[in-house]
Order: structure tokens, then C-alpha cells, then sequence
């Protein structure tokens, strides 16, 4: 490759539970550059959340996004004038990523009132392995597993 990769930036933890993987999380939620609004919805579906379980909201978080994490995506690829969907296990960093969007992505289209309510309602969800991002991963997964027969076209 002719150019050099780029440096990849330092994210600071979260003021409120010190974590950075919260910060990433909040900064996928931010929406025209409104972080501190981004924080008050983050933590407002975290109280949501304590309330609802009896357990840390932070965990219950963490294990909600590992629920969605997909392992394995299907990438278009044209061979002889057929596309063929083939398999292929995602890096590490896009895994996390993915999760993170599919969670926001989907607590979005959800019908309670306000967006912390949608994301709090969507955090259990995927925490019980429901919902829309874990039916999203789950969806994913059968796709890659129904192509598995194309995946010596690995790139």
C-alpha cells in the first residue's frame, strides 16, 4: 500500500462510569455534534435500566451489546458473472462497531416517547436475547452459515 494507515485516535473514557468503550458508544449516538445531549440519553437509559433490573446497568449494557455483536458478515463478490454472498469473520474493532450502531440503529425506530426510553428498552431487550439488533445478528449469522459452501472464495 502506497499510504501510511492512520493513527488511531484516543477516545476518553466517560466522565460519569470511567469507561472508554461508553464514550465510543456515545459518540455513535451523538447526532450534529450534540455530545452532552448524547450523555444525558446515554445515562438516562442507564437509570432506566437500574430501575428495571436489579443488576449494574453497565453490565447489563455490556452483556445487551455483546448479544448483538455479530461474528460473521457476508460480503458480495463477483465471480464469472455471478454474486456470490461470502462469508467472512469480522475483525475485532468493526465487530464492536456494528453492535454499537445496530443497537442505536434499531432503539431508534422503536415506539416508546422519549430516546432514552427507546434505548433503555432496547438494551433489555438484547440483554434477554430479543429484539430487533439481536434478530439483526441472528439474521446475519443464518446468511453466512446458509453460504458457508462459498466461503473457499474467501478475499
Amino acid at each position: 500500500m502506497r499510504k501510511a494507515k492512520p493513527k488511531k485516535r484516543i477516545i476518553l473514557p466517560d466522565p460519569k462510569f470511567n469507561d472508554v468503550l461508553v464514550s465510543k458508544f456515545v459518540n455513535n449516538l451523538m447526532l450534529k455534534g450534540k455530545k452532552s445531549t448524547a450523555y444525558n440519553i446515554f445515562y438516562e437509559a442507564m437509570d432506566i435500566v437500574a430501575k428495571k433490573t436489579s443488576e449494574d446497568p453497565i453490565e447489563v449494557w455490556k452483556k445487551g451489546l455483546a448479544n448483538v455483536t455479530p461474528a460473521v458478515e457476508v460480503r458480495s463478490r463477483r465471480i464469472g458473472g455471478a454474486t456470490f454472498q461470502i462469508p467472512s469473520e469480522i475483525r475485532p474493532g468493526r465487530k464492536v462497531s456494528i453492535g454499537m450502531k445496530n443497537l442505536i440503529g434499531f432503539s431508534r425506530k422503536r415506539h416508546e416517547k422519549t430516546m432514552g426510553q427507546k434505548l433503555a428498552g432496547e438494551i433489555l431487550a438484547a440483554y434477554k436475547e430479543e429484539g430487533s439488533a439481536y434478530k439483526k445478528k441472528e439474521d446475519t449469522h443464518r446468511m453466512a452459515e446458509a453460504n458457508k459452501a462459498f466461503s473457499h472464495f474467501r478475499f
